[in-house]
């Protein structure tokens, strides 16, 4: 359930930094009440994950797969550019969230 939880806690936290460019400076009141739910849904399950992961693996993949997923939907919704170089980060952090993944256990 651990690992659920910490992929419904990345779920959250993309839709906290989507919401939070969206409002504004919480201008917007639906785009800022969005980012509230994401902020409080992703601390609840990334607290659930924790109960269960080291903090050394979920915290890190929680903010490295939710950046990369803000990236990704950010360009998708707010037509923000994704250059190369962002691309060879994007591998980066992925990289270094399987290799927390498979060391978990360890």
């Amino acid at each position: 359930m651990a690992w659920l939880y910490l992929l419904l806690a990345i779920i959250f936290e993309i839709v906290f930094a989507l919401g939070a460019s969206a409002s504004h400076g919480f201008t917007k009141l639906k785009a800022s009440l969005i980012t509230v739910v994401g902020v409080v849904g992703g601390i609840y399950f990334i607290s659930l994950a924790l109960k269960t992961l080291d903090v050394g693996v979920g915290y890190p993949i929680w903010t490295g797969v939710g950046a990369v997923g803000t990236v990704i939907f950010g360009a998708l919704l707010f037509k923000e550019k994704i250059t190369p170089p962002k691309v060879v980060c994007f591998v980066a952090i992925i990289a270094g969230v399987v290799g927390l993944k498979l060391l978990a256990g360890v």
